[in-house]
């Protein structure tokens, strides 16, 4: 077995939830309330995500991250 490292992405919702979304991999998200228990979940997800992974990869490459002004 292989070791791989994917690129996270955290946010935290309206609802004081944790949503981490792999982008590389198609439907490859989960949520929870703290930051420990959605690294476990991210895991767990992504290993089942690999698991189909010859239909779901979506190659990315992480840029950065840039804040927009808009005048609304």
């Amino acid at each position: 077995m292989a070791n791989r490292t994917f690129e996270v992405i955290i946010q935290k919702d309206a609802d004081g939830y944790y949503v981490a979304d792999v982008p590389e991999l198609k439907g490859c998200h989960t949520q929870a309330k703290d930051l420990n228990t959605l690294q476990k979940r991210i895991k767990e997800v992504i290993e089942l995500c690999l698991m189909d992974e010859k239909d779901t990869r979506v190659p990315s490459k992480f840029v950065g991250v840039q804040l927009i002004n808009v005048t609304v």
